[in-house]
């Protein structure tokens, strides 16, 4: 069984090889932080959490790598408007991205670097494209000289004839900055100051970076020349990644990524998300209405990550019942362990790992291009499974599948669901805080600990409730509960 992956780059699927054995690195473009994340985010973060973690569940070491564009127009617009900083709004919602990841149960990535925080290695970057020809000054900016890369386009398959003026394809002879470059289809790696804007110092004179080359300086500072993976919504094929690629590349003679992989997008009712629109949903807004983030996980993970996906009314209450489902067959050792005398009700830990016919099925079939629908079918089956034993017990008094063996099935479900990030433990609720302090807080974190510890589940969700009811949201993990106010 070995795992194969959709690249982007060659448009063939390929054996997954990594530069190093048995580790991988990979950088996820992230998001822009001048707003708070929407449904496509949603979407992409999901993704590459469980792409990063089905890796780890192989055996590989994972260094994954996520990056916050910190510096923007759309940032700086928003500070003009709020009469504030960039510094501050851009601080205000990466607080934000946080808080609702959390909430949809993703792991925090291995780092985050910033923009702002990279500006050494960005201008290190253009100053060394500049020394080998591909980049040139002009008035304060700095542009690649697409045509001096013959690769061009090898990523998205456009011709350079095709990709005037950027993403956009038109031409504004009038343009500033048109009349600054040598030719409509270069890109800016640097832009001189303006009045009343965030500036560094460079070569160059003072200015900020274009947003291509910030990532091709995060990738490079943090993970190396070459990486495993660099991922990220299709919109991004071109231009951003394209033009990484050009701006990396020329400068190492290094592939930058083995594999190029990129997430289909989110539409809303048939069409594309937008506020002009009015069916753009944010991921807090989505949850503050009752929508259960495990519920939004499944959603995500029922399509194939490459497809577009439709988020309507019915998609989400088809994801929610399913949801409550897998939930039934999770809950099922904490329910009925106790009637069918298990000693143990923990989940498998890293020294004992689970091998049956269930897990090498899940294994056969998520290997192909991260096939996360066909996965969940063998989840489906065996919490359809327990919850048929579950309501024989009920009726009467005993099972028809030997105790031992229903632990075992419990425990696959348990730990391929962990897989996922679906844990039947992660729920969040908007509540209004009553004021606990901190201390009181964990005192109640640890009371909660105890009842479970006594298998008191009963006492452990009513700490729970009780918690969310006072504005304090529980995150339990392996290694152990986190907590935030709502």
């Amino acid at each position: 069984m070995t795992l194969t992956v959709y690249n982007t780059l060659t448009r063939r699927q390929e054996l997954f090889e990594t530069v190093e054995p048995k580790k991988v690195k990979m950088y996820y473009c992230g998001v822009t932080v001048y707003d708070y994340c929407h449904l496509g985010h949603a979407r992409a973060c999901i993704v590459w959490d469980v792409v990063r973690r089905y890796l780890q569940f192989l055996g590989y070491e994972v260094r994954y790598v996520q990056n916050f564009t910190d510096v923007d127009d759309k940032i700086l617009n928003r500070a003009r408007q709020e009469h504030s900083t960039m510094e501050t709004i851009a601080d205000r919602f990466i607080k934000a991205y946080f808080e609702d990841m959390a909430r949809l149960n993703v792991k925090e990535a291995s780092e985050y670097p910033r923009a702002t925080h990279t500006m050494n290695g960005i201008t290190r970057l253009i100053h060394e494209l500049e020394n080998k020809g591909y980049a040139y000054p002009s008035n304060g900016d700095v542009y690649y000289a697409v045509r001096k890369f013959p690769e061009y386009g090898k990523l998205s398959g456009r011709k350079l004839e095709n990709s005037q003026a950027g993403a956009s394809g038109r031409v504004d002879l009038e343009d500033p900055e048109y009349q600054r470059k040598k030719d409509s289809a270069d890109f800016a790696l640097w832009k001189a100051a303006k009045p009343d804007e965030p500036s560094w110092e460079s070569p160059w004179g003072k200015g900020r970076p274009g947003w291509h080359i910030e990532c091709s300086a995060m990738v490079r500072d943090r993970l190396g020349e070459t990486i495993d993976i660099h991922a990220g919504g299709e919109d991004l094929i071109f231009p951003h990644h394209e033009n990484e690629i050009a701006q990396s590349e020329a400068v190492t003679g290094k592939p930058l990524s083995r594999y190029w992989m990129h997430n289909g997008m989110v539409k809303v009712d048939g069409e594309k998300m937008s506020k002009s629109l009015g069916n753009f949903t944010t991921i807090r807004d989505l949850l503050n209405r009752g929508v259960d983030p495990m519920a939004v996980r499944l959603f995500v993970l029922m399509a194939q990550y490459r497809t577009p996906i439709d988020f309507t009314d019915e998609a989400i209450q088809a994801a929610t019942n399913g949801w409550n489902t897998l939930k039934e067959g999770l809950l099922f050792g904490y329910q009925y362990g106790e009637k069918l005398g298990w000693v143990q009700k923990d989940k498998a830990t890293e020294n004992n790992p689970i091998q049956n016919s269930y897990v090498e099925r899940f294994q056969e079939v998520v290997n192909n291009d991260f096939n996360f629908p066909g996965g969940l079918v063998i989840l489906f089956k065996l919490a359809k499974e327990l919850e048929r034993e579950g309501n024989i017990l009920v009726h009467q008094g005993k099972t028809e599948i030997p105790p031992d063996e229903l632990f075992k099935q419990w425990q696959t479900l348990v730990t391929l669901a962990e897989v996922l990030g679906l844990e039947a433990e992660m729920e969040a609720e908007k509540s209004v805080s009553e004021g606990l302090s901190d201390a009181q807080i964990e005192a109640k974190i640890d009371q909660r600990q105890q009842a479970r510890l006594a298998k008191n589940f009963e006492m452990s969700d009513r700490i729970r409730n009780e918690l969310l009811q006072s504005g304090i949201t529980l995150i339990d993990s392996r290694d152990g509960t986190r907590w935030h106010r709502n």
